[in-house]
């Protein structure tokens, strides 16, 4: 992947102009930020992303996370990497992991604090830590690009900042849409402000201030 572009893009929901039109262009390496209040059009832009964009590796991180409550925060994390395994592989693997698998899932738990989780259900869970495992599942996708829907709002302080640096060293290209204008200044290097759909700020982080974005909320 060297670029990636949205061109004249619109979306439509019940009637209702939602999206666009817009433009938008990505490039490898790259770390964007969508920032804007809610409603304004963040998460449908990112499932745009991932309808143009998913033929070029594009992993998602959803807001509402997309785990299985009934299955072990292994197996939620493990189904990240389903694509690279055989039918019968994946199968076995949900009686009885392989131990590779499990010695490559641990050290993404340990790292996010919830290695003592591992076999236990996600529906069990606290906000917070299911996050964390949604944000492992990621990791253990390897895709080209991370495209992610608010991957720290149940997290405050070090543990948001851990979760981010670790996606941001498994995918140097992101889309990450976040409330947070200060993290999203220091683990972004580009800002794109949306507001009505549109596209109102579209900047270099390290050419803003928090002050800057506040006014999109």
């Amino acid at each position: 992947m060297t670029a990636l572009a949205l061109t004249d893009v619109v979306a439509d929901y019940g009637g209702a102009r939602v999206i666009g039109p817009l433009d938008l262009t990505l490039v490898r390496g790259e770390r964007v930020a969508l920032v804007g209040r809610s409603g304004a059009g963040k998460s449908t832009l990112l499932g745009v992303m991932q309808q143009h964009w998913r033929h070029h590796g594009a992993a998602l991180m959803p807001q509402q996370l997309g785990l299985v409550p009934s299955l072990s925060v292994f197996h939620n994390v493990y189904m990240g990497g389903l694509a690279r395994h055989p039918s019968w592989y994946n199968l076995v693997s949900l009686a009885r992991p392989f131990r590779r698998d499990i010695e490559a899932i641990m050290p993404l738990l340990e790292r996010f604090g919830i290695a003592d989780k591992c076999w236990t259900a996600v529906g069990e869970l606290s906000g917070g830590q299911s996050q964390r495992v949604a944000a492992a599942r990621a990791i253990h996708q390897r895709g080209d690009l991370l495209l992610a829907d608010e991957p720290i709002s149940a997290l405050d302080g070090p543990l948001a900042e851990r979760v981010l640096s670790a996606l941001g060293e498994a995918y140097p290209t992101a889309v990450l849409a976040m409330h947070d204008v200060e993290l999203a200044l220091r683990f972004t290097d580009r800002v794109v402000g949306i507001v009505e759909g549109r596209i109102a700020l579209d900047e270099a982080s390290h050419r803003l201030s928090a002050r800057d974005l506040l006014v999109l909320y």
